[in-house]
Protein backbone atom coordinates (compact mmCIF):
# COMPACT_ATOMS: atom_id res chain seq x y z
CA UNK A 1 0.00 0.00 0.00
CA UNK A 2 0.87 3.26 -0.78
CA UNK A 3 0.20 6.58 1.50
CA UNK A 4 1.28 10.47 1.30
CA UNK A 5 1.14 11.50 4.68
CA UNK A 6 1.37 15.64 4.83
CA UNK A 7 2.12 17.78 7.66
CA UNK A 8 3.18 21.52 8.27
CA UNK A 9 -0.38 23.32 7.92
CA UNK A 10 -1.54 25.48 10.81
CA UNK A 11 -2.98 29.15 11.87
CA UNK A 12 -0.68 32.36 10.83
CA UNK A 13 -1.10 36.25 10.35
CA UNK A 14 -1.28 37.68 7.07
CA UNK A 15 2.30 38.42 5.25
CA UNK A 16 3.22 35.41 7.03
CA UNK A 17 4.80 32.17 6.08
CA UNK A 18 4.37 27.86 6.01
CA UNK A 19 6.16 25.38 4.65
CA UNK A 20 3.96 22.40 3.68
CA UNK A 21 5.84 18.58 3.40
CA UNK A 22 4.01 15.31 1.67
CA UNK A 23 6.04 12.03 2.24
CA UNK A 24 5.11 8.96 -0.12
CA UNK A 25 5.51 5.84 2.02
CA UNK A 26 5.11 2.34 1.17
CA UNK A 27 5.66 -0.20 -2.06
CA UNK A 28 6.60 3.45 -4.33
CA UNK A 29 8.86 2.53 -7.14
CA UNK A 30 8.65 5.61 -8.49
CA UNK A 31 7.25 8.98 -7.63
CA UNK A 32 6.14 11.06 -11.19
CA UNK A 33 4.10 13.94 -10.84
CA UNK A 34 3.55 15.75 -7.28
CA UNK A 35 1.31 18.22 -6.88
CA UNK A 36 -0.73 20.47 -4.45
CA UNK A 37 -4.05 21.43 -4.39
CA UNK A 38 -6.11 23.23 -2.16
CA UNK A 39 -10.52 23.34 -1.36
CA UNK A 40 -11.83 26.30 0.66
CA UNK A 41 -15.26 25.62 2.04
CA UNK A 42 -18.00 26.60 -0.38
CA UNK A 43 -15.09 26.30 -3.22
CA UNK A 44 -14.11 23.35 -5.78
CA UNK A 45 -10.66 21.83 -5.20
CA UNK A 46 -8.09 24.01 -6.87
CA UNK A 47 -4.46 23.48 -8.20
CA UNK A 48 -1.88 25.62 -6.67
CA UNK A 49 1.19 24.15 -8.01
CA UNK A 50 2.91 21.06 -9.76
CA UNK A 51 6.24 19.20 -9.99
CA UNK A 52 7.24 17.15 -12.50
CA UNK A 53 9.44 14.08 -11.49
CA UNK A 54 12.60 16.69 -13.50
CA UNK A 55 11.64 19.36 -11.74
CA UNK A 56 9.63 21.54 -14.10
CA UNK A 57 6.92 23.42 -12.07
CA UNK A 58 3.46 25.10 -12.68
CA UNK A 59 1.64 27.59 -10.85
CA UNK A 60 -1.92 28.87 -10.19
CA UNK A 61 -1.73 32.69 -11.05
CA UNK A 62 -2.86 33.24 -7.74
CA UNK A 63 0.34 32.00 -6.02
CA UNK A 64 2.68 33.04 -8.16
CA UNK A 65 5.86 34.95 -6.70
CA UNK A 66 4.65 33.53 -2.98
CA UNK A 67 4.55 29.51 -3.21
CA UNK A 68 7.16 27.78 -3.93
CA UNK A 69 7.21 23.61 -4.81
CA UNK A 70 10.30 21.48 -4.73
CA UNK A 71 11.03 18.14 -4.08
CA UNK A 72 13.24 15.58 -3.02
CA UNK A 73 13.09 12.75 -5.30
CA UNK A 74 15.18 10.20 -2.92
CA UNK A 75 13.65 10.93 0.44
CA UNK A 76 10.29 10.87 -1.78
CA UNK A 77 9.07 13.85 -0.19
CA UNK A 78 7.56 17.47 -1.25
CA UNK A 79 7.06 20.89 -0.03
CA UNK A 80 5.61 23.67 -0.52
CA UNK A 81 7.18 26.88 0.45
CA UNK A 82 4.30 29.61 1.39
CA UNK A 83 5.23 33.13 1.58
CA UNK A 84 3.29 36.50 2.10
CA UNK A 85 0.37 34.63 3.01
CA UNK A 86 -3.29 36.28 2.15
CA UNK A 87 -6.40 35.65 4.23
CA UNK A 88 -7.99 34.15 0.88
CA UNK A 89 -5.06 31.22 0.75
CA UNK A 90 -6.72 30.02 3.83
CA UNK A 91 -8.18 26.50 2.38
CA UNK A 92 -7.20 22.42 3.24
CA UNK A 93 -4.84 21.90 1.50
CA UNK A 94 -4.09 18.49 0.01
CA UNK A 95 -0.67 16.36 -1.82
CA UNK A 96 -1.51 14.69 -5.06
CA UNK A 97 1.26 12.48 -6.72
CA UNK A 98 1.31 10.15 -9.24
CA UNK A 99 3.11 7.22 -8.28
CA UNK A 100 4.50 3.46 -9.51
CA UNK A 101 3.52 0.81 -7.23
CA UNK A 102 5.49 -2.64 -6.44
CA UNK A 103 2.87 -5.16 -6.98
CA UNK A 104 3.32 -7.98 -4.82
CA UNK A 105 4.52 -10.81 -6.64
CA UNK A 106 6.32 -8.82 -9.19
CA UNK A 107 5.17 -5.74 -11.47
CA UNK A 108 4.12 -2.70 -11.11
CA UNK A 109 1.15 -0.75 -11.60
CA UNK A 110 0.49 3.11 -12.00
CA UNK A 111 -1.84 4.84 -9.66
CA UNK A 112 -3.36 8.45 -8.36
CA UNK A 113 -2.85 9.24 -4.89
CA UNK A 114 -4.30 12.02 -1.87
CA UNK A 115 -3.23 12.43 1.25
CA UNK A 116 -5.20 13.64 4.11
CA UNK A 117 -5.16 17.31 3.95
CA UNK A 118 -4.15 19.73 6.03
CA UNK A 119 -5.77 22.79 7.47
CA UNK A 120 -3.80 26.34 6.48
CA UNK A 121 -5.52 29.29 7.96
CA UNK A 122 -4.27 32.88 7.23
CA UNK A 123 -5.99 35.63 9.51
CA UNK A 124 -6.29 39.23 8.80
Amino acid sequence: QVQLVESGGGLVQAGGSLRLSCAASGTVFIVNAMAWYRQAPGKQRELVASITADGRTNYADSVKGRFTISRDNAKKVQYLQMNSLKPEDTALYYCNAQIRVLRIGGGFYDGNYWGQGTQVTVSS
